[in-house]
């Protein structure tokens, strides 16, 4: 059975583990549940952190002439120093992490569906954006996996997702034991998932991990990274997934029995043509792939923990 990484996950706090929302509830995320199992958890409150009580009072952002601030409307304070203090102390101390879950829609948390205001008092929002605390995330971490609870409720977004933050996992392991065989052991295992992702960055990867021009091993690794984190940026385009399947199969040889890669092949056609998901195909593979030492290592077909999986939703390299 293949050994996970931990990835190191940075968390809303409202979500699921403590009642610290503006209106003091706790919000439900059975998600999460699963997934603390298999995760290292750093949960945080920034509303909280910067003296905020629970419960509070509402904030909102404020955009005039380009500039935003963060306000209490009801007691006019303006909280813009003191979370922009905190976000940039809390996420210079993070050291390594591999994702966040953040809370949808949230002055501070949320990553892209913040309502902007005019004024205090202002009725109707002017536009969205992301909020305080996950700006300053998105700027520092780029290349990490970032949802939000309410994005994660779509089985596609989900595995998307959850094939990122485990293979940002996987990498940071070599990160902190670096050598040349550790990248090349990982390029190799990683192989077909990333030529599903993307295949010039998966070409240069390839290359980057040989490093026939004998470079500095940090240069290299730095290098690697940035690559790695365009590849796992864009999710697979049907026809380039479908084609790593093909050659997957090919590349198995004697021991897929001709009734069992005629079979393997429609299921990867009905899923080129949209007329089913991609699960349906990497399923029956998943029985075979055992016999297959080559197959067997890589992490395409079982890129996180089973038990995460979704049976009725999209693959996860869709």
């Amino acid at each position: 059975m293949r050994k996970f990484p931990r990835p190191v996950v940075v968390l809303s706090q409202c979500l699921e583990l403590a009642p610290c929302r503006y209106d003091g509830e706790r919000i439900p995320f059975p998600f999460l549940r699963k997934l603390a199992a298999h995760v290292e958890l750093r949960p945080v409150c920034p509303e909280v952190e910067i003296g905020l009580g629970v419960p509070r009072d509402p904030i909102r952002v404020i955009e005039r002439g380009g500039e935003r601030t963060l306000l209490q409307p009801a007691t006019g304070r303006d909280l813009t120093r003191a979370m922009r203090r905190f976000a940039e102390k809390f996420l210079g101390g993070l050291g390594g992490a591999d994702g966040f879950i953040l809370k949808s829609r949230s002055p501070s948390c949320g990553i892209g569906d913040v309502k902007r205001y005019a004024g205090a008092e202002a009725a109707k929002p002017i536009g969205k954006g992301a909020g305080f605390f996950a700006e300053e995330a998105l700027a520092r971490f780029p290349g990490l996996a970032v949802e939000d609870e309410a994005r994660l409720g779509n089985p596609l977004i989900r595995e998307r997702f959850l094939t990122r933050l485990f293979a940002l996992a996987r990498f940071r392991a070599v990160k902190e034991r670096p050598s040349a065989a550790a990248l090349a052991r990982f390029q190799e295992a990683n192989r077909l998932l990333l030529l599903a992702r993307h295949k010039r960055e998966a070409k240069a990867l390839e290359k980057i991990a040989a490093n026939r021009k004998r470079r500095p091993l940090p240069e290299a690794m730095e290098e690697y990274e940035r690559h790695l984190h365009a590849a796992l940026a864009r999710p697979a385009r049907r026809a380039s997934a479908a084609d790593v399947l093909r050659q997957s199969v090919g590349a198995a040889g004697s021991p897929l029995r001709p009734s069992e890669r005629a079979r393997f092949l429609r299921a990867i056609e009905r899923y080129r043509e949209g007329r089913a998901p991609l699960s349906a195909a990497l399923r029956p593979l998943r029985d075979w792939i055992g016999r297959d030492e080559t197959l067997a290592g890589q992490t395409l077909f079982s890129p996180f923990p089973p038990d995460l999986e979704d049976t009725g939703g999209e693959s996860a390299i869709a």
